[in-house]
């Protein structure tokens, strides 16, 4: 797909692509790891499994699965520990706050469309104070169907008042690209958010590929400076 022509809107990832909040799931990981007597894990195990959600990340950290007797009592002391931690170490990769300012500056809207719940997701949101502030915040609760289905990435374009064909979309798991070349935006892939290290973002089929928060501004600054 080719790149907009006439860019209305950017709509983010959350984790891995707008924010680095892997301190804060790494921190929550030990100590869910420690109530039980666990070693702590190789910090870079605990990244590759952010983008993967709360079940992955209790399976990660207690080597229990979906259906052990006590999983689901874990996931909700999981997600206990991180709210309480929510927007104590996060913070926007190196240059995103310079591409939201530019994007104002063009007046073109941006958002985000994550799988995590909104009572996370705001939160933290509203404890970066991000500015200009997203015009739009889709989650998983907010949808029938979560990524990789398309309907978060329509839904974020129908309140950022803009056809998919004049968005871009930014995520660093495949269900992201999956979702966005669904929903007929702009696809890029985020080589720099949470990957395993198997994944090939290349292999996506991505419209295009960033390393690094910097070269993703670079890259959809260009589409209107």
């Amino acid at each position: 797909m080719s790149f907009p022509v006439r860019l209305k809107a950017v709509v983010f990832d959350l984790d891995g692509t707008l924010l680095d909040t892997a301190p804060e799931f790494v921190a929550v990981v030990q100590q869910l790891r420690g109530e039980h007597q666990l070693p702590p894990l190789d910090p870079q195990l605990i990244h590759a499994h952010v983008s993967d959600g709360a079940r992955a990340m209790v399976s990660l950290a207690l080597d229990i699965q979906p259906g052990h007797q006590s999983f689901e009592s874990e996931r909700l002391r999981f997600l206990d520990i991180y709210q309480a931690r929510l927007g104590t170490a996060t913070q926007p990769y190196p240059g995103i706050i310079d591409l939201l300012a530019r994007l104002q500056a063009a007046g073109i809207g941006w958002g985000v469309s994550t799988n995590k719940p909104s009572y996370l997701t705001v939160p933290l949101l509203d404890s970066l104070a991000l500015q200009p502030a997203p015009a739009s915040i889709v989650c998983a609760d907010h949808v029938s169907q979560p990524k990789p289905h398309p309907e978060p990435l329509l839904l974020s374009c129908r309140q950022l008042q803009c056809e998919p064909s004049q968005a871009i979309y930014i995520g660093d798991h495949l269900r992201d690209i999956e979702a966005g070349r669904e929903a007929g935006m702009y696809t890029i892939a985020a080589a720099y958010g949470y990957l395993h290290h198997t994944d090939d973002p290349d292999s996506w089929g991505a419209d295009a590929v960033a390393s690094s928060g910097d070269e993703l501004a670079a890259l959809i600054s260009a589409a209107f400076d």
